[in-house]
């Protein structure tokens, strides 16, 4: 199960009529992500397999999952935003039950995202499982 965080945002793409609008939504989302510490953009929080830019330092507080991401293109900043509402302050045990493709599906990305974003997406997605899984 989602985030709390991530229903908030399908409700607002169901509501939306196209995918413009939703595209649109997806760069206000990705223009209200807090940016990373540019100390903290190094090889060991990038993220492989990305077209873009792509840095997620994951960390666990009170044995629940956070992270801090960014990109250097708005798109993609607004694809973090997106897993971050999936998977932000779930517990970490909980991370792995979250099903990311089918919640993902739900906002219709898997239709509308090049090949490349969609390959960047589950990249971002198995970092935080992985990191999840190993502290769980």
């Amino acid at each position: 199960m989602a985030a709390p965080a991530f229903e908030d945002i399908a409700e607002t793409f169901a509501f939306l009529d196209d995918w413009e609008d939703r595209y649109r939504h997806l760069i206000e989302l990705g223009r209200a992500l807090p940016e990373m510490d540019p100390a903290l953009q190094v090889p060991a929080t990038r993220v492989e397999g990305c077209a873009s830019q792509v840095w997620i330092l994951p960390r666990i507080e009170d044995g629940r999952f956070d992270f801090t991401g960014d990109s250097d293109a708005l798109i993609v900043r607004g694809l973090i935003a997106v897993v971050h509402a999936l998977y932000a302050g779930l517990p970490v045990g909980e991370v792995a039950g979250v099903d990311a493709p089918a919640e993902l599906a739900r906002l219709g990305l898997d239709e509308h995202l090049s090949a490349q974003r969609s390959n960047g997406l589950r990249a971002m997605v198995r970092r935080i499982r992985d990191t999840a899984s190993a502290a769980a």
